[in-house]
């Protein structure tokens, strides 16, 4: 397996309530995210927004689907959000918010590893590659969130 550790920040003119709750309504994604392609609900969330686990598939520039499914493992409304990841992606991946002011930063953390093994093959030449892409996808959903919250994307990276 090929691992990789990802970090991007958002930052948004808008308070964190909304920020969050757009977040946190993963089942709404595809609607304004640009490359999140499906958002299945398999086990609705418990107590606390935890216990949950939904099956994404996200599709960027490159032409290939990556599909994997989070189980939610903590949720401190509206401060934080945890997940391990299974599929053709597994590891964890945990949003972080911070508000002041009149605006809002959402940092995400994301530690995985890819089991596909075409994925694996290709890793030692593809990686730049594969890097460049997931920082396209998470850009585009920076862009989505502020469109959606009607705010300016002061930051993104």
């Amino acid at each position: 397996m090929a691992r990789y550790s990802f970090l991007t920040t958002w930052v948004l003119e808008t308070p964190i309530e909304p920020v969050w709750d757009a977040i946190y309504d993963t089942d709404a994604w595809p609607a304004w995210w640009p490359g999140v392609t499906r958002v299945d609900e398999l086990v609705p969330r418990g107590e606390g927004g935890v216990g949950g686990v939904s099956r994404f598939t996200f599709r960027s520039r490159l032409p290939y689907d990556l599909t994997f499914e989070m189980r939610s493992t903590r949720v401190e409304r509206p401060r934080l959000m945890e997940g391990v990841a299974s599929g053709e992606l597994a590891g964890v991946g945990l949003w972080r918010f911070f508000s002041s002011g009149a605006a809002t930063a959402v940092v995400y953390e994301w530690d995985v590893e890819t089991t596909a093994r075409w994925m694996n093959a290709f890793a030692p030449i593809a990686r730049p590659l594969f890097a460049w892409n997931h920082d396209h996808v998470m850009r585009s959903g920076g862009e989505g969130l502020a469109r959606l919250l009607g705010a300016r994307l002061l930051a993104s990276g």
